[in-house]
């Protein structure tokens, strides 16, 4: 039988030109390898440029109003459909169509006399440039607020909205960027692999590609210049593009996968190493549908469970009732396995309509996370409430951790809420610098910490995660992001408490095994990406980990650090990946 994520036929015979046979390098954030034809997606709708001026503008605004009100029903539908990670993420776009400042902005440039298709382009400009300037959060949701914009442009024309055509066989999809909107709803048997010149590591196109289990490479330069139909292999571990690849290659690629499906075949049960070093291998997930595939599959449990989807399109806060129906769903395919749960990671960058606690200056850096339940610890002890209720009643060993904790003094204050409410186990994330350099203070009074990587990387390295150009500071492979990790593990091995992995370094198999031979005790990813971290940690022993982690944390730069560990690590893995 073919392989379904090898296009052939007509479709994808080669383009010829300038660029043939050429390598493409990107930054690999889904794995997995695939080659078909490229399908481009539309690109954003502009206004015209010979737009006849506003003459009513109230009624204007009515219309343009309506446009987005229209987007963010289609929004809506869309995320009906999808799966919990996707559907979080379409119901905050959900909330920027609906933004009523977005719309106010749209309708100063409509009393300007401005056209309507104009007015919108420049409101939903004016937003991006503020929302690039404020970075962290805001400047993650620019892509999607562009792509809400475009929508309502398409709205207000009456024309195609932009996005992928309706696909007729195996292809790839390349795009500028690709918002959620059109990601959360690719049809996966259609989609061999995504291509991207913009995003990044931890843009929303990336956790989708890999919660789908799509492999995809971003960041590769002119990838929206390829002609339709043209040919390519796509390797999302390296993070390549090979533009009208030979036979030889295809097939190369073709056999790669075969060996590592024959590989993974046997790959089954609790994380091990080669000299029986236990590592939990668990799930990241993001809702009720998450949590029904995760059940199914064979995993320890879930090492993050995001709980934001349950307030995000609230207007007002949800009710312990709420609350409780939804973790009882969640918990219930867990019985008897692990369940960490990360409280409510909101604030003043990702803002909520019943929990503002109005405009700052640098909200990547405000009152987020366990600082907004400080301020407002009622919403914590009703979620903390209805988790014990919902624990009680399924037997999941559910243990709770916090988001965006730096000091000992919001450990201890969170640990005591948490036992306060009925639930033993109480642990922080370590995705801030201070909290790593401290661990052993910030966790005295805590059951577990969890390292948050993407976030860790991006306050260590200054460097905003959604800014393409920085991308390389970001590479969880930086020796800087690795000695502090290591710090966090150490000084949590002083005071007895284990700790785990639930960002994006945890999936990449290779990284892994530093991370054990750091001393981390569980993994947690995407759970497509568990059966290769799986087979990593058999081939090797805990001492072959703990020289991998040796090297990697001495090496000079990122490429000497990746290169290194793969040098060194068993051939029966690198082979594969």
């Amino acid at each position: 039988m073919a392989d379904p994520n090898v296009a052939d036929g007509p479709a994808a015979a080669p383009a010829s030109g300038p660029g043939a046979g050429t390598v493409r390098r990107g930054i690999g954030v889904s794995p997995g390898t695939a080659s078909g034809p490229v399908v481009q997606v539309a690109p954003p709708v502009r206004p015209p440029a010979d737009e006849p001026p506003t003459t009513d503008a109230d009624a204007a605004l009515v219309e343009v109003k309506q446009a987005f009100e229209a987007v963010a029903a289609d929004l809506e539908e869309r995320a009906a459909r999808a799966d919990d990670t996707a559907q979080q993420i379409l119901k905050a776009t959900v909330l920027i169509a609906r933004d009523r400042s977005l719309h106010k902005a749209v309708g100063k440039h409509l009393a300007k006399g401005v056209g309507q298709a104009a007015a919108v382009h420049a409101g939903i400009e004016e937003f991006a440039a503020q929302f690039e300037a404020l970075g962290g959060y805001f400047a993650e949701r620019v892509t999607d607020l562009r792509d809400v914009g475009s929508r309502a442009l398409a709205q207000v024309l009456g024309v195609p909205a932009p996005g992928v055509p309706e696909l007729t066989g195996p292809s790839v999809v390349v795009a500028h960027d690709l918002a959620p909107a059109e990601t959360a709803t690719l049809d996966r048997a259609m989609v061999v692999a995504i291509v991207t010149e913009a995003g990044g590591r931890t843009s929303h196109t990336a956790i989708l590609a890999a919660q789908m289990g799509i492999p995809a490479v971003v960041q590769v330069p002119g990838a929206t210049e390829l002609p339709a139909g043209t040919l390519v292999a796509v390797d999302g571990d390296a993070g390549e593009v090979v533009v009208d690849p030979s036979e030889e290659v295809v097939a190369a690629l073709h056999r790669r996968r075969q060996r590592l499906t024959a590989a993974l075949a046997g790959s089954a049960g609790p994380g091990v190493t080669r000299d029986g070093h236990h590592v939990a291998l668990l799930a990241n997930i993001g809702g009720v549908a998450d949590a029904v595939e995760a059940g199914a599959q064979d995993l320890e449990g879930v090492g993050l469970f995001r709980t934001e989807f349950v307030f995000l399109s609230a207007d007002t806060a949800p009710t312990l009732a709420e609350q409780t129906e939804i973790y009882r769903q969640v918990f219930a395919p867990f019985e008897g396995r692990r369940v960490v749960v990360r409280t409510l990671d909101a604030g003043a960058d990702k803002p909520l309509a019943f929990a503002d606690l109005g405009p700052e200056e640098n909200p990547a850096l405000g009152r987020r996370g366990l600082r907004l339940s400080a301020e407002r610890p009622d919403l914590l002890d009703t979620q903390l409430e209805a988790l014990a209720v919902a624990a009680r009643e399924t037997g999941a060993d559910v243990r709770v951790m916090a988001p965006m904790v730096a000091t000992a003094e919001e450990a201890d204050w969170f640990a005591r809420r948490v036992r306060e409410n009925g639930l033993p186990k109480a642990g922080v994330m370590i995705e801030v610098p201070g909290a790593a350099l401290r661990a052993d203070h910030v966790l005295a009074d805590c059951d577990f910490g969890s390292l948050g990587t993407n976030d860790l990387a991006q306050y260590t390295m200054a460097a905003d995660r959604m800014q393409g150009e920085l991308s390389d500071l970001l590479d969880p492979w930086q020796p800087a992001v690795l000695s502090l990790i290591g710090t966090a593990c150490r000084g949590a091995a002083r005071v007895g408490r284990p700790m785990g992995v639930c960002g994006e370094a945890g999936g990449d198999p290779l990284l892994a095994l530093v991370l054990v031979g750091m001393g981390v005790s569980s993994l947690s990813m995407a759970p497509s990406k568990v059966p290769l971290v799986r087979l990593a940690l058999s081939l090797h022993s805990l001492p072959e980990c703990q020289h991998l982690a040796s090297i990697a944390t001495s090496a000079r730069t990122a490429t000497d650090a990746l290169t290194a560990v793969r040098e060194a690590a068993r051939p029966q893995l690198t082979e594969l990946v």
